[in-house]
């Protein structure tokens, strides 16, 4: 009789609210990149830890900084472009977005 094989996978999840940020650890792990990188995206305004002041090995961040994060990932895989320009593209994004709400309130 032949032998049968389960190969069981075991997921944790844990809720991004404002209850529950992101450790910059976790959120580097969450977009499969370094931790220097998420430092990178500080730096260049795409995501904002809740208190800057604190030791960067306090940050955390709110669910917004894993959206940004995964678009600037989406922008240097698809475009091959820097974390600064990932930045003004996903800056100009929000403004066109704000923009077209301000004519669609009209």
């Amino acid at each position: 009789m032949p032998i049968r094989q389960t190969t069981v996978s075991i997921v944790q999840c844990v809720p991004v609210d404002d209850d529950h940020p992101l450790r910059a650890d976790e959120l580097a792990r969450a977009v499969g990149d370094r931790l220097e990188w998420v430092l990178e995206l500080v730096e260049a305004g795409v995501i904002a830890p809740t208190a800057p002041e604190a030791p960067r090995a306090q940050w955390s961040f709110p669910s917004e900084a894993l959206h940004g994060a995964l678009q600037a990932r989406r922008l240097q895989r698809d475009f091959d472009v820097g974390v600064d320009a990932a930045a003004l593209i996903i800056d100009l994004q929000r403004e066109v977005r704000r923009l077209r709400g301000l004519l669609g309130s009209r």
